[in-house]
């Protein structure tokens, strides 16, 4: 699922997303490292993979999201 990086504290690791439907979902350290990032901008277009549902969803994995080379 693709979403857009909200929040980001380099010292936790942890922050905040944008789903598409603009809904804030919060990820800790355990996702960001998950997604072997270093660090993240707000604005930052993520992938994210989610547990759970409802108020029990959580994010488990973050990184960036690539686009392919037109080129290629």
């Amino acid at each position: 699922m693709q979403a857009t990086a909200f929040t980001f504290d380099d010292d936790t690791r942890s922050g905040s997303v944008l789903l598409d439907d603009g809904s804030p979902l919060e990820f800790g350290s355990e996702a960001f490292d998950a997604g072997g990032l270093l660090t993240l901008r707000p604005g930052q277009r993520v992938r994210i993979r989610t547990e759970g549902s409802g108020q029990a969803r959580r994010v488990v994995f973050v990184t960036l999201q690539t686009f392919p080379d037109p080129r290629a």
